[in-house]
């Protein structure tokens, strides 16, 4: 398949849509007052571990955007999202990794999120992302913080985010909001 043969049609698109959006409403798994009280956390681990579930996932979050050079998934969950959407557009993969997790020098940016507050980081060096459009996935669009970080983080890097795709977006969070003029993707809303 060529880098950009994901790229669909708008019915062949729905349909994908649809195949994801069945699998994520089946599969998700639910649990009330997680990581902290007043948290609704979606597990979306059975979702991924069906080969069917996570195929359709691949394949709808592979035909957000046109020309890509990289996908960037946020840790952890969006690190399984991006390895399997760039293998599917035959491009390179980079992880938005959680503080202190990579070696230095480091392009940081901390952000709240809906329990808390963390930081992002992507390579300062060693992976030239000046000029590059990019793909950002991660799993659940919540506040938007993360999402929002690790946009600012690629274009701190002089990198281009052309769209950005989740699994699940809590639209009542507000979230969407908080990104920039690139188009956002959700398979699921609610």
């Amino acid at each position: 398949m060529s880098k950009h043969g994901m790229v669909e049609t708008e019915n062949s698109a729905g349909e994908r849509l649809s195949r994801a959006s069945d699998a994520v409403r089946r599969l998700t798994r639910w649990h009330d007052d997680f990581p902290s009280p007043g948290v609704r956390f979606a597990d979306l681990t059975p979702v991924f571990a069906d080969a069917s579930g996570f195929h359709a996932i691949v394949d709808c979050l592979g035909g957000v955007a046109g020309e890509v050079d990289i996908v960037a998934g946020v840790d952890a969950r969006g690190f399984l999202l991006g390895a399997g959407v760039a293998t599917a557009l035959g491009t390179g993969v980079l992880a938005v990794r959680k503080a202190g997790k990579l070696p230095p020098p480091v392009i940081s940016r901390e952000y709240t999120l809906e329990y808390g507050s963390a930081a992002l980081e992507i390579p300062a060096d060693g992976v030239e992302l000046a000029g590059r459009r990019v793909l950002l996935l991660d799993d659940v669009l919540a506040t938007g913080g993360t999402l929002a970080a690790a946009a600012e983080l690629f274009r701190d890097a002089g990198a281009e985010v052309v769209a950005a795709g989740v699994v699940l977006e809590l639209s009542f969070l507000g979230g969407r909001e908080r990104q920039g003029d690139y188009p956002v993707t959700s398979i699921v809303r609610l």
